[in-house]
Order: C-alpha cells, then sequence, then structure tokens
C-alpha cells in the first residue's frame, strides 16, 4: 500500500499569494508574538509589514481572515514537514518516532502561532471553525495514512481506526498546548507521545490462562 499525499492546503488561505500578502502574514505572526492575537490590531500588521491599510484590506478583509489565513498555512506546512519526515520503509516504531519529532518540531518553530491556533480559533466564528475542521482532518488522515504502509502490517500490529487516530490528533494538541502554557521545552513530550501512539498500535498484551 502506498501513502496518500497531503492535501495541497487545508484552506484556500494558505495558497501563497503576492509579496504583500506574504509581508502581511509574516507581520501578523510577529503581531502576535508581541501582543497575542486579541490585543493585535491591524495598525499593528500593517506597522510590521511597512505597508497600509489600503494594501492590508485588498487582501485581507479583516485581521480575523488575516490570522486564520497565517494559521491555515502553517498547519499545511506543518502536515507536509511530518510527511516530509517519515520513511516509509523503516521499521514501524522508528516512522513513529520520526512523525512526532516532525509534528513537535514544527509546533516549537514558533510556540507562540501554535499556542494562538489551539487556544484563540474556537472563538473566531464560523470561518475558523471550518478552518480548524479542515486542520482536524488533514491531520487525523495524516495519522491514518502513515498507519497505513508495509511497515504497519505485521501480525499483531492495529493500524489506527479514525476514532483512535482522532484521539492521538486531540491529546497531542492539548499536551503541546498546555506544554507550551507552562513554559517549558515542548521536546520533553516527545517520549510520552511515542509511547503513547506503540501503545495503540502494538501488538496488545494478553495475560496468559
Amino acid at each position: 500500500m502506498t501513502r496518500a499525499e497531503p492535501a495541497a492546503s487545508i484552506a484556500a488561505e494558505a495558497t501563497p499569494g503576492s509579496d504583500f500578502r506574504r509581508r502581511l502574514l509574516d507581520a501578523m505572526a510577529e503581531a502576535v508574538r508581541e501582543r497575542s492575537y486579541r490585543e493585535t490590531t491591524v495598525a499593528d500588521v500593517v506597522r510590521n509589514a511597512r505597508t497600509s491599510r489600503r494594501t492590508f484590506y485588498e487582501h485581507f478583509d479583516s485581521k480575523q481572515d488575516c490570522f486564520i489565513a497565517l494559521l491555515a498555512e502553517r498547519n499545511s506546512e506543518t502536515i507536509q514537514q511530518i510527511y516530509d519526515a517519515v520513511d516509509a520503509g523503516a521499521p514501524w516504531r522508528t516512522q513513529v518516532r520520526q512523525a512526532i519529532e516532525a509534528w513537535i518540531g514544527a509546533s516549537q518553530q514558533d510556540p507562540t502561532i501554535t499556542l494562538a491556533w489551539i487556544r484563540d480559533i474556537p472563538a473566531l466564528g464560523e470561518a475558523a471553525r471550518q478552518v480548524q475542521h479542515d486542520a482536524g482532518e488533514a491531520f487525523i488522515n495524516l495519522i491514518q495514512s502513515l498507519t497505513a504502509t508495509p511497515g504497519f502490517e505485521a501480525p499483531g500490529l492495529h493500524p489506527l481506526t479514525r476514532q483512535m487516530a482522532t484521539i492521538l490528533y486531540g491529546g497531542y494538541r492539548e499536551l503541546i498546548a498546555f506544554t507550551v502554557e507552562q513554559g517549558r521545552d515542548i521536546s520533553e513530550i516527545i517520549d510520552v507521545a511515542v509511547d503513547t501512539a506503540i501503545a495503540l498500535v502494538g501488538p496488545r498484551y494478553e495475560p496468559p490462562r
């Protein structure tokens, strides 16, 4: 079985645009790092991008629209990094670690934005909920795809069902957020995340009769 390729984009907002669009997305990320999303204003974004309000509104309808576009892009990039990091020909336990290390590594690149994605997006209305839903679907599909290769077809292994993949996605997401909020290094959760995935996928322990 071959591994499915990731979707080209989680949402339309993640599609690369003009140089100004790129500058505005980067400026939004900078403003969120400096002030948090709630405190960020369009003026902050425009100042960081060294452009005008007119240019901002040529690319985005609102501060929220720009923020959602940034998060959609980051999630697409994270999923691609995970796919790229996993060697489908490696032993299955190695593949599990490769995937989780790539996920944590992507989260570490910009932990403030990672936390903003988890904590701020649920309160931003229908458009944000759609992006959140699409991101969840993409991560769940990713997890199932990564465990649907020949390396995971050995006797006794259990390729993840959708429900199991959903539990892993939600649990890892919350654990990452909690660790960032505590001001701790996200890499410290790698081993427990790997052990959890291996426990779900690996052979079940059956006590002797």
